[in-house]
């Protein structure tokens, strides 16, 4: 089974908020996640409010071999639980 970390769309109708997640990759964007990670809530007024992720929990499932998705690497990048890759001027 491929796990996959990536977010279901919450909220309401131009308030949109996330939730992220544990998934198995065949299953639809607002499908049963296996486990609970975090939420994500672009239009929060304070950034501690913004992004809450259990940072123990999302560093488990990356060891056994979870994918996150695009949106939600940035996330983590931006969190600090990812390392930023360096890039290399030629």
């Amino acid at each position: 089974m491929a796990v996959r970390i990536r977010m279901t769309r919450t909220g309401r109708r131009n308030r949109a908020s996330f939730r992220l997640g544990a998934y198995d990759s065949r299953t639809p964007r607002d499908g049963r996640c296996l486990e609970l990670l975090g939420f994500y809530d672009p239009g929060a007024k304070t950034e501690e409010r913004r992004l809450v992720l259990k940072d123990e929990r999302i560093k488990h499932w990356l060891s056994v071999g979870a994918l996150p998705s695009e949106k939600v690497t940035v996330l983590l990048k931006n969190k600090g639980i990812l390392p930023v890759a360096k890039t290399v001027k030629a």
